[in-house]
């Protein structure tokens, strides 16, 4: 699943998990809080981490700044 649309933008289920991690969370917790599958949650949080709009500290995540910036847009 692409969190970026080809036209660059975030998908509704990135803003949705980017908007969950404002505090540090599980991707159990991000999927229950946003009802996004599991599997779909840990695919995402992959692909956001990698782009640096997620920090990974042992197994939760949170957004960045570059997330944040992301999410204003």
């Amino acid at each position: 699943m692409a969190c970026i649309t080809p036209d660059g933008k975030l998908t509704e289920s990135a803003k949705k998990i980017l908007n969950a991690a404002k505090e540090p969370l599980t991707p159990d917790e991000i999927s229950k809080a946003t009802g996004i599958p599991l599997f779909r949650v840990r695919s995402s949080t992959r692909e956001l981490h990698d782009l640096q709009m997620l920090e990974k500290s042992g197994e939760t995540f949170k957004i960045t700044s570059i997330g944040e910036e992301t999410l204003e847009r």
